[in-house]
């Protein structure tokens, strides 16, 4: 049953993603930059932001190694996962004052489905993929990208998920709150990455802030949004297919009074 299921749902991702991709070969509109674009932050930053990021992805890398030998059928979830996360970022919002976009992220219902370090990993092949294929983001800035959407929007959400669970939160709730903190909290890490190496002489907290409120009137509503897709698809997940998350957070997904009642 687990592997036809997951073949049902690999199939209409892979045909999603074609759709989609098609869909922007075909019908070329004008290119936006897209998570921080190439060029925009100076080498020593760009190193910076690349060390940081790569140990979480060579932790990443290890644990699925690990439990794909652990857990037969485990590479088709990693592969939806994946799939999800690269559609749910590539549609870009433009915000030209900060040299970015705006975006949904889809880590944090990765983080949730398959754990916060692979979910790294699955953001950031996301990432390369957008970078060398779509103009969206670079190689420069692949570890600042990787950082903020992929690193942070992942533990963020995850972190959010299992608090707000702990606290007897429904599984809704409790996504929900993973997907809006998990999105937030990667373009909070976005306006830092860009003041950081921006700002010059002047002040960086006047810089972030000046950056974070232009994010503000697109990507405060596209958090709440993400919030409750995340919260949809992890409820849909955990009452058709709940052994899948179990696996990852069992504590998580214990019954708690709130779904005795109904909650969940």
């Amino acid at each position: 049953m687990l592997n036809k299921s997951a073949h049902w749902f690999r199939s209409h991702i892979a045909l999603a993603l074609v759709l989609v991709l098609g869909l922007l070969f075909l019908y070329p509109t004008s290119a936006y930059a897209m998570h921080i674009a190439e060029g925009i932050l100076p080498a020593n930053w760009a190193a910076i932001w690349y060390v940081i990021a790569a140990p979480f992805v060579v932790i990443g890398i290890r644990i699925i190694r690990k439990r794909t030998k652990e857990v037969r059928g485990l590479m088709p979830l990693l592969g939806i996962c994946g799939a999800a996360i690269f559609l749910i970022s590539v549609f870009p919002i433009p915000v030209p004052v900060s040299g970015s976009c705006s975006h949904p992220c889809g880590t944090p219902l990765g983080a949730i489905l398959v754990g916060p370090f692979i979910s790294t990993v699955l953001g950031a092949l996301a990432l390369l993929i957008q970078a060398l294929f779509l103009a969206h983001g670079g190689i420069s800035t692949w570890g600042a990208n990787i950082v903020s959407m992929a690193l942070v929007g992942s533990f963020a959400g995850f972190g959010a998920f299992v608090l707000f669970r702990r606290f007897s939160a429904s599984i809704f709730v409790a996504a929900f709150a993973a997907g809006l903190f998990g999105d937030w909290a990667t373009y909070a890490t976005t306006s830092f990455e860009l003041a950081s190496a921006l700002h010059g002489t002047g002040s960086l907290w006047g810089m972030f802030g000046a950056i974070a409120l232009a994010f503000a009137p697109t990507q405060l509503p596209l958090g709440i949004l993400e919030g409750l897709f995340t919260g949809g698809v992890v409820t849909l997940v955990y009452k058709r297919r709940p052994e899948l998350l179990s696996r990852i957070t069992p504590k998580a997904f214990k019954p708690v009074p709130s779904a005795i009642k109904g909650g969940d």
